[in-house]
């Protein structure tokens, strides 16, 4: 497993491994005992209870039995798979193809009242048009190599755009202005994104600010990431998707997107880079 950058995934693992070791105790076996009755390396029961190897969900039935606990079976495998999610790599996200990818979160999504996105990347998803959608998918599929499945990604993604209208949902949006004139998709997608992005800043569901480059900031440019409520953050790095359900993690990325929302513009100044953007593309 990489090392997770986040340490919800770390800590979840943690977790588990702790009560494989509580488990192991409490059965009176010692490591090398039960290393011999699974037919493992004595190391590998080493790994397991320092977390440094994830169990499979094998290994969990196996340490479970032998321990005499195979009540603790299903909780474990369940909580280690949700370590798993927490940090996951692309290219693994993706096997399904980038519909399945865009489908997973929907749920999620539903449920949510407030998002807030900060972005360092591409426009958010919510304000994202189709030809700008197609260009950014399919830069993604390619880099990673993933199925294309990619006009159907689109219209999942654009289907998802009814949130903005639908139900008491507000989104919060930080862009940096550099995301405005990346050339992420051809002069005529480009125009078409940034023209619907001075009409979905009008909508009442949003708020959008635009980082300057000139701004005098108080935090860094940073990755993208995109909080769902006070209860869950994804953060977008080059190799993985990563999940933050620690309180005091998330807690931070609040903090953070309030310091980077208090560096942006809005409103009329916001329409300015905005409309500023659309005149470099000539």
């Amino acid at each position: 497993m990489s090392t997770s950058p986040s340490s919800s995934a770390q800590q979840a693992r943690q977790v588990i491994a702790n009560r494989l070791r509580e488990i192991l105790r409490d059965s009176g076996l010692t490591a090398r005992a039960l290393a011999a009755a699974a037919g493992w390396d004595e190391s590998k029961c080493s790994r397991l209870i320092h977390a440094r190897t994830p169990p499979s969900d094998e290994d969990i039935r196996v340490w479970c039995r032998i321990c005499e606990a195979e009540s603790e079976v299903n909780d474990l495998i369940a909580a280690s798979r949700d370590a798993d999610s927490m940090y996951v790599e692309w290219k693994r996200l993706q096997r399904g193809g980038m519909k399945r990818l865009q489908e997973a979160r929907v749920s999620l999504y539903e449920q949510t009242r407030l998002f807030r996105f900060y972005s360092s990347q591409f426009i958010p998803w919510p304000l994202q048009t189709p030809g700008y959608m197609h260009s950014v998918l399919s830069c993604f599929a390619d880099f990673h190599g993933t199925p294309g499945d990619i006009d159907e990604a689109v219209a999942t993604r654009l289907a998802r755009r009814r949130l903005l209208s639908e139900g008491d949902h507000r989104f919060a949006m930080l862009v940096e202005e550099s995301v405005l004139r990346d050339r992420v998709a051809d002069d005529d997608a480009l125009a078409e994104q940034l023209g619907h992005l001075l009409e979905g800043m009008s909508l009442p569901s949003v708020s959008l600010g635009i980082i300057p480059f000139t701004s005098r900031r108080k935090l860094w440019t940073m990755e993208t990431f995109s909080i769902y409520d006070d209860k869950r953050v994804f953060v977008e790095l080059l190799s993985a998707g990563v999940t933050v359900t620690q309180p005091r993690e998330i807690a931070l990325y609040v903090k953070g997107f309030g310091e980077l929302a208090s560096d942006a513009v809005y409103g009329v100044k916001a329409r300015a880079l905005i409309t500023a953007a659309i005149h470099a593309l000539g």
